[in-house]
């Protein structure tokens, strides 16, 4: 998936107050909006990406959580229909002075359509059917461990609703790594005008481990050896997630830092059988103090242009 840059679409920089947003989109608006740029796809495709971009930057929550995860973190916890939830067009269309936007529905309104977007294919403008409003959607963090994420889990979270508690069990499976998120359809909030329950999203954040450090599928863990056995090679012994380890061989001349990597032994992918790495950083002990016998040897070494 492509990353999204919604300052970079509206022609902002990152400290832009929320009137900068609003007035660039404004301008934008009016160059690339349908009623405007009549019959011209790319101009109705950037409309499309203003717009998207307006709904999370003119929203203080989202925004938020888009500055704090960046582009792609901000693509795995919001959805199309997450970003334009809550997000009333008709109301800015009128404000600027145009109309929904797009093509004509022959009875005195106009259709844009944000496929994917929670009007489900829905028009703005025009005559249609109000739909119910759905109640609001709840967001819990769960903290996993790399265990729990290696092998799945299933765990059960406490939720108030309307002064009662709930126990929800939610089975997480293999590969949840940190920002991944569940959805739980109809265990969010009623709605208070008799429409369909909101939605519980369950997202995922790993907690420290004190083995090994991940990034994504890969996980990584610090291996020390001597100075002697970097110089002339070694055989070392790795731990797995599994409880397991495995025998790494280190060859002559191996610098500080060097990462070595164990193929296929790192988290398992969400919904596929492929795994991330297991990187192995070799970390050089260099001796702060030499004995007497030691030093000799090394000024023997150096002798030798080592």
């Amino acid at each position: 998936m492509a990353e999204k840059d919604y300052y970079k679409i509206l022609g902002l920089e990152k400290s832009a107050s929320a009137s900068d947003i609003k007035k660039a989109y404004r301008k934008l608006a009016m160059k690339y909006h349908p009623d405007h740029a009549k019959d011209d796809k790319a101009a109705e495709d950037k409309f499309k990406q203003i717009s998207e971009a307006y709904a999370v930057l003119s929203d203080p929550g989202k925004r938020k959580e888009y500055d704090t995860y960046g582009a792609a973190g901000f693509q795995q916890r919001f959805s199309q229909e997450d970003i334009f939830r809550n997000f009333d067009f008709g109301d800015i269309f009128r404000e600027f002075g145009f109309s929904a936007g797009g093509t004509s529905t022959g009875d005195g309104g106009t259709r844009f359509s944000f496929g994917g977007g929670p009007f489900g294919g829905s028009t703005f403008g025009g005559r249609r059917q109000q739909a119910a409003v759905k109640g609001s959607d709840l967001m819990y963090e769960m903290p996993l461990t790399l265990y729990e994420v290696a092998n799945g889990a299933t765990k059960s979270i406490s939720l108030q609703h309307q002064g009662r508690a709930d126990t929800i069990t939610v089975k997480i499976p293999k590969g949840m790594i940190s920002g991944r998120k569940l959805r739980l359809a109809g265990k969010g909030e009623p709605s208070p005008y008799g429409g369909p329950t909101g939605d519980l999203f369950i997202f995922s954040k790993v907690v420290a481990d004190p083995v090994f450090s991940v990034e994504n599928y890969d996980l990584f863990v610090n291996r020390e050896i001597k100075l002697t056995d970097a110089l002339l090679g070694t055989q070392i012994f790795v731990p797995t997630l599994e409880g397991k380890e495995m025998a790494l061989k280190i060859p002559p001349g191996t610098r500080h830092k060097t990462k070595m990597r164990l193929a296929g032994q790192g988290l398992p992918k969400m919904k596929s059988s492929e795994r991330g790495d297991l990187y192995v950083v070799i970390l050089v002990d260099m001796p702060r103090q030499l004995t007497a016998e030691q030093m000799t040897l090394a000024r023997k070494l150096a002798d030798t242009g080592l």
